[in-house]
């Protein structure tokens, strides 16, 4: 396996294989080589393991410029596109960028941000910089010890931390995907899922590996279109969070349509409800659809469950990767009992573990133990070894002095086919200390009512497990990754208060 994550990446494809497909571009493998050789050439003078930004949307720019960084032997720095000045100036002046790659589309907004800190700024172009592979041989890296990039993330911590991943990360968990997925030099995915995402970026990685390509979507708020795109070029696959299936099902006619290209889907992100699996797999049967758990601090994926045991591992993540332990433990650090009711944080330990967050000592020891990854997530373990996540532990609402999981509500909500997505939260109640409160989207408004709802919730759930509040919205806040952002939610009520 070659040490440079980028080389290893770029060496998938043959050359006239398509790489890269962007509304009417269209890239090939040399193509798409002699652009990562460009800008790699452009930032090779910079000392090894130099942190470069990255600031674009998705598009040819934002795979040549990344792998070239990570080609040159920097550090990639990719920013989420929405990002405020103050996050923009906070990250700088963590991770040290002098140079930053900017999208023409951006570079408007960026460039005065940008000036004041004294940043060179380095702008898409409509013709990139071309070099050839071999008058500039990728960077000799140590790939275990070498970053290959820093990646945003508040899964773990609540605040946005820099996740410091290697190039032997980025090896290790993207053979890992492949395999199991069995990805290879025939398969498309639409790739609507932002690169500066983990997610997005492990989609980059296994096709370009694989030899696959990459069919570029920008524009998701009409997902209809996107559906017609996936139609017209022939994707075999699709990958998306909760929310990105949510709306396929309840606001477009993706249950109805079909996909003779379509070999599979993959869901990570967070948990999608179980009453959605079933209908995705009652309207495309002969999809494969892998359900997957992952953390931005384990580079990308942590677990996968195989496709075939969707029927009898129903709300399952599978089990680790390959490369992958995962154990359940309870506080004292005792396993919990297979097939027991006992629930315990998820604990991972493997080659796909990060070293930890940048330039933060602290949330690394602390999140970081022993060489282990404690991701905060609650779960128990079943007879076979598969895992069921319950809640994340900052999540469980504690009504009356009940533990609560809003996932289990969540699920309930989702089987009312009205109902596009919702969000369970806990809210203050001098009564209960802690009340449950639903925020729910419907297709169209006036298809239920309040009383419908938790009707329908108390003959599904124990009665302190009913919402007391129930509030109707046209959409949930989500962050940049298309994740329900429930922080801006509780934020809301402590403010209404």
């Amino acid at each position: 396996m070659l040490a440079n994550a980028a080389e290893a990446i770029l060496s998938g494809g043959r050359p006239d294989d398509p790489a890269i497909l962007h509304g009417d571009r269209r890239l090939n493998f040399a193509e798409l080589r002699a652009a990562v050789c460009g800008w790699g050439q452009l930032l090779a003078a910079a000392d090894r393991g130099a942190r470069v930004g990255l600031l674009a949307e998705n598009g040819p720019f934002f795979v040549a410029a990344y792998l070239g960084a990570i080609r040159a032997g920097l550090c990639a720095v990719p920013l989420p596109t929405d990002c405020s000045e103050a996050a923009f100036s906070r990250i700088v002046a963590s991770t040290g960028i002098k140079r930053l790659l900017v999208s023409a589309r951006l570079h408007g907004r960026i460039s005065p941000w940008a000036n004041r800190l004294g940043i060179e700024t380095l702008m898409e172009s409509p013709v990139p910089p071309q070099a050839d592979p071999w008058s500039c041989p990728p960077a000799d890296v140590d790939p275990r010890a070498d970053l290959a990039a820093i990646m945003w993330t508040s899964g773990s911590t609540g605040e946005p931390k820099g996740v410091m991943v290697t190039h032997h990360n980025i090896l290790v968990n993207t053979a890992d995907i492949v395999g199991y997925t069995g990805i290879g030099r025939d398969d498309r995915v639409m790739a609507i899922l932002p690169f500066h995402y983990c997610f997005g970026t492990s989609l980059l990685h296994t096709h370009l590996m694989a030899g696959g390509s990459l069919v570029i979507n920008n524009r998701f708020l009409f997902p209809e279109k996107v559906l017609d795109e996936m139609q017209e070029k022939s994707c075999t696959g699709f990958a998306g969070v909760p929310a990105t299936y949510q709306i396929l099902l309840r606001k477009t006619r993706f249950s109805q349509r079909q996909f003779p290209a379509l070999r599979w889907l993959q869901q990570a992100g967070g948990r999608l409800p179980s009453p959605l699996i079933q209908e995705i797999r009652k309207a495309h049967p002969t999809v494969k659809l892998f359900v997957m758990y992952g953390q931005t601090e384990a580079t990308a994926r942590l677990s996968y469950l195989p496709p075939d045991r969707l029927d009898d591992k129903l709300g399952s993540i599978g089990r680790g990767l390959p490369h992958t332990r995962l154990e359940v433990l309870k506080a004292d650090g005792v396993p919990v009992t297979p097939g027991s009711d006992e629930v315990g944080e998820i604990v991972a330990s493997g080659e796909n573990i990060t070293p930890g967050y940048w330039a933060d000592p602290a949330e690394t020891a602390r999140y970081f133990r022993d060489g282990r990854l404690h991701t905060g997530d609650m779960a128990r373990v079943d007879g076979d070894g598969f895992l069921f996540v319950v809640e994340r532990a900052r999540d469980f609402i504690k009504p009356m002095g009940h533990r609560v999981s809003p996932k289990e509500i969540e699920e309930v909500l989702a089987e009312l086919p009205e109902v596009v997505e919702a969000a369970v939260i806990g809210v203050p109640d001098e009564l209960w200390g802690e009340a449950i409160k639903a925020y729910v989207v419907i297709a169209r408004a006036g298809q239920l009512d309040v009383e419908q709802v938790k009707a329908h919730c108390l003959k599904r759930l124990p009665n302190y497990k009913v919402p007391q509040h129930v509030e109707f919205v046209a959409a949930l806040p989500k962050t940049v990754n298309g994740k329900v952002d429930k922080g801006t939610l509780r934020c809301k009520n402590k403010s209404t208060r």
